[in-house]
């Protein structure tokens, strides 16, 4: 049986290359410009023989123009719709990507046993969905909360790649100074504002924030972007001392009633 109706997607004639010899633009990263996958997929794709430019299969390392016609074997679709994306609620101690100074990654925790038993999705826990499983975007080691867990591409790029503009949540517990108790009273108004806008780090200035008394000890902070640490180095940067961080939300995903050190599936209604 022929394979040509299992190929779809073509790419559009007038896609612009964004870089490469004589206008062009390497197959992985035209495939992962039109949102179909990331560049690691694209290459499987493409060693997999699912990949033909102008009809014909494309080798590895192949390069296009804007005329060129690009199309996809459906088995990439299958093989997408397995891969699977994990929520945490990640504890304090456990860091969100490789092991360090002695701290078990936050993957460690996605086991059978720590699946909630809440989950509404239908997926099955499998080993095989450990396989490149890996987190998009970071959550401090003195911090607990929302944690995304991806083996899809197009989930990371567009939670941590560089366009990304996707909400961050959290709950921010503080003090000044010697203040702990009704920090909200003691603290002053004008440094409430930098906080939302007029901070830098690292010689950049921030985007701005929003940044609301949750209640007198507590703040609410949401970003569209996430330096390392950010959220404490902007405390510190008003003389505030952070005691507490929760990330709740990343984009139309909320933590909700998750438990700590808990996980479910990104169920296929929800949309970051």
């Amino acid at each position: 049986m022929s394979d040509a109706p299992r190929f779809r997607r073509a790419a559009p004639p007038d896609a612009r290359p964004s870089g490469g010899d004589a206008g062009t633009v390497r197959l992985n990263k035209r495939l992962a410009d039109m949102g179909l996958c990331s560049r690691r997929e694209a290459d499987e794709w493409i060693e997999r023989g699912w990949v033909k430019v102008n009809g014909e299969v494309a080798p590895m390392g192949t390069k296009v123009g804007p005329q060129d016609r690009v199309t996809v074997d459906r088995r990439a679709d299958e093989s997408q719709a397995q891969r699977v994306t994990i929520l945490l609620h990640k504890p304090v101690g456990y860091v969100s990507g490789q092991a360090e100074d002695g701290y078990e990654p936050a993957v460690v925790l996605v086991q059978g046993r720590n699946h909630w038993r809440d989950d509404a999705s239908r997926t099955r826990f499998a080993p095989s969905q450990l396989r490149g499983l890996a987190p998009a975007g970071r959550l401090d080691i003195d911090s607990t909360g929302l944690l995304v867990l991806t083996q899809d591409g197009r989930v990371a790029r567009h939670l941590i790649g560089e366009d990304s503009d996707v909400e961050k949540e959290y709950l921010v517990r503080v003090a000044f100074g010697d203040v702990a108790v009704d920090v909200q009273r003691a603290f002053p108004p004008a440094q409430l504002a930098r906080l939302r806008h007029g901070l830098s780090l690292d010689g950049k200035p921030l985007l701005p924030a929003r940044v609301d008394w949750q209640n007198p000890e507590q703040l609410r902070f949401i970003l569209k972007e996430g330096k390392k640490r950010q959220i404490r180095r902007m405390c510190e940067a008003v003389g505030l001392k952070v005691t507490g961080l929760k990330r709740v939300r990343i984009g139309g995903v909320v933590l909700g009633h998750l438990p700590v050190g808990q996980w479910r599936y990104l169920g296929p209604g929800e949309r970051f």
